[in-house]
């Protein structure tokens, strides 16, 4: 009976002793953290501040997706004897040269991918990888300061596809006129006076036209994660059937050093594009709208 009181009496003095050790432990954790977040907040406005000083301004990130696979004598499927695969890619850079009294941004974006069903009980169908998605844009935006939200400014924006019919259609933009930027990382272009020079083999329906060009762009980097989103659009004052509109984002979270996951998508309509893909008259396409998106591993440059 001695042996067993005592027993209770340590294990009693051992759980109190345990739940006061604890305590402590999460009472000191408090405090460490406290200090974390204070030394945190001085290196964020330090930052804070490192990023407003004159100069450049530079990030690259992209996304990777993609899968393979093989069947042999799978007979639930239509075709038993089968390889399949899809790669994309996404890449999205920048450089920015900010000045107290100018400003000069540079921007491309580069959107790849290859898709492929090998059908092997079929010799006359396609074995090999064939171009599915395919987008590539540069921009660079020149702008004297009025004040620190308002500036004159002037675009080049070109834009085509680059594994096939390289430059049939491409879109060369050119124009002056205001960037606004209310916000920091949020740029906003208007531009009432823009031509855009449309090349293209098939002049009946890729016609150049002047216009009016609008551009919001917002690129951030929040911890972990990069963020990209882009709405750009070009109104003719021509005909409306000229007009064209693209909007793109980007995700990225960064998951272990710069390795992570990301997701890219995109809408866009142009009805020249469509009217050429039907070969049909400008006035008949059907627009319907173009989308893309990818789904894979990203990495920050």
């Amino acid at each position: 009976m001695k042996k067993i009181v005592l027993l209770a009496i340590f294990s009693l003095a051992l759980t109190t002793g345990y739940a006061q050790t604890k305590e402590e432990l999460v009472k000191e954790k408090a405090e460490k953290q406290k200090v974390a977040d204070a030394a945190q907040a001085e290196a964020n406005a330090l930052q804070a501040k490192i990023d407003a000083l004159p100069g450049w301004r530079t990030r690259v990130f992209g996304t990777i997706g993609g899968s393979i696979s093989e069947f042999r004598n799978s007979y639930t499927q239509n075709f038993p004897n089968n390889s399949s695969g899809n790669i994309g890619f996404t890449l999205n850079g920048y450089a920015n040269l900010i000045q107290e009294k100018f400003f000069w941004r540079n921007s491309a974006t580069l959107n790849l991918a290859w898709v492929k069903i090998d059908n092997r009980d079929d010799a006359t169908d396609e074995d090999g990888f064939i171009e599915a998605t395919d987008i590539f844009n540069i921009s660079s935006l020149y702008g004297r300061n009025i004040n620190s939200k308002w500036a004159y400014s002037a675009l080049g924006e070109y834009r085509t596809t680059v594994l096939n019919n390289f430059n049939d259609p491409g879109y060369l933009d050119l124009g002056v006129g205001f960037t606004w930027t209310p916000i920091k990382n949020l740029v906003v272009v208007m531009h009432p006076g823009t031509y855009s020079f449309v090349f293209s083999k098939n002049d009946a329906v890729f016609q150049s036209s002047l216009g009016g060009k609008l551009i919001a762009d917002y690129t951030r980097k929040i911890g972990a994660i990069d963020f990209k989103t882009n709405f750009n659009t070009f109104i003719s004052y021509e005909d409306s059937d000229l007009s064209n509109w693209n909007w793109t984002n980007s995700f990225a979270y960064t998951l272990w050093k710069k390795i992570g996951v990301g997701f890219d998508f995109g809408l866009r309509s142009s009805k020249q594009e469509a009217a050429n893909a039907q070969g049909v008259a400008l006035k008949d396409a059907d627009n319907d709208l173009q989308t893309f998106w990818t789904l894979g591993l990203s990495y920050s440059f």
